[in-house]
C-alpha cells in the first residue's frame, strides 16, 4: 500500500462524486445547479451544429448569400457598357425596372447553384469525415472529387470526371490554404 509520500500518488487522477466535481474558477456552489443546466444545453446544442444535415443547411444558405452577392457585383458590371445603356429603350424609371429585375433573376439563379454547390460538398464531406474518423485533406480531395462529379453529370462520363477532379483540386487547394500555419510576424 503507497503512503501520501509516494511520488506515484501524485499521478493518480482525483476522484469526485457525481454533482460534486470541482467547479472551474468563479461559480459559486449556489451556481452549481444553473452551471450544470447550462453544461447540458451547450453540449445539446454542440450536438445539433455536428451534425451533418445542420452543416449541409447552413452551407447551403451561406452558399445562396455569396452567390447572391456575387450576382449583385458582376450584373452591376454589366451595365457600365455606354453602347448597352443607350440601347435600351425607353425612360430613366424603365431602365431602373429592367436593371433590378435582371439583377433578380440573376441573384436567385447564381445564389441557387452556390447553395446547392455548398449544400452537396458539405454534405458529402460530412458523411466522409463521420465514416473516415478523421479531418485532413483527403477527405476534402474526394468530397470534392464527388461533388464535381455529381454537379458535372449532365456532361456525361468525361465531363463529370474533369468536372470532380477540377473541384477535387480546387476544395484541397481552399482546404490546403486554411490548414496553413500562421506566421509568427507579430
Amino acid at each position: 500500500m503507497a503512503d501520501s509520500s509516494d511520488p506515484r500518488r501524485a499521478l493518480v487522477a482525483p476522484l469526485f462524486p457525481l454533482g460534486r466535481e470541482p467547479m472551474p474558477p468563479g461559480v459559486t456552489e449556489e451556481e452549481r445547479e444553473a452551471y450544470a443546466t447550462a453544461m447540458k444545453y451547450q453540449a445539446k446544442m454542440s450536438g445539433v451544429y455536428e451534425s451533418c444535415a445542420v452543416k449541409a443547411a447552413m452551407a447551403g444558405v451561406g452558399g445562396f448569400a455569396i452567390g447572391g452577392l456575387f450576382s449583385l457585383m458582376t450584373t452591376s458590371f454589366q451595365y457600365e457598357d455606354p453602347v448597352l445603356r443607350e440601347q435600351m429603350a425607353g425612360g430613366r424609371a424603365q431602365k431602373v425596372s429592367v436593371v433590378a429585375k435582371d439583377m433578380a433573376r440573376g441573384v436567385y439563379s447564381q445564389g441557387k447553384m452556390f447553395a446547392k454547390m455548398g449544400a452537396l460538398y458539405s454534405a458529402i464531406e460530412c458523411c466522409i469525415e463521420g465514416y473516415r474518423a478523421k479531418n485532413d485533406i483527403y477527405n476534402s480531395a474526394a468530397s470534392g472529387f464527388i461533388a464535381g462529379g455529381i454537379l458535372s453529370h449532365s456532361a456525361g462520363p468525361k465531363g463529370a470526371f474533369y468536372g470532380g477532379l477540377a473541384f477535387a483540386g480546387f476544395s484541397s487547394a481552399i482546404d490546403l490554404y486554411l490548414r496553413k500555419e500562421p506566421d509568427d510576424d507579430d
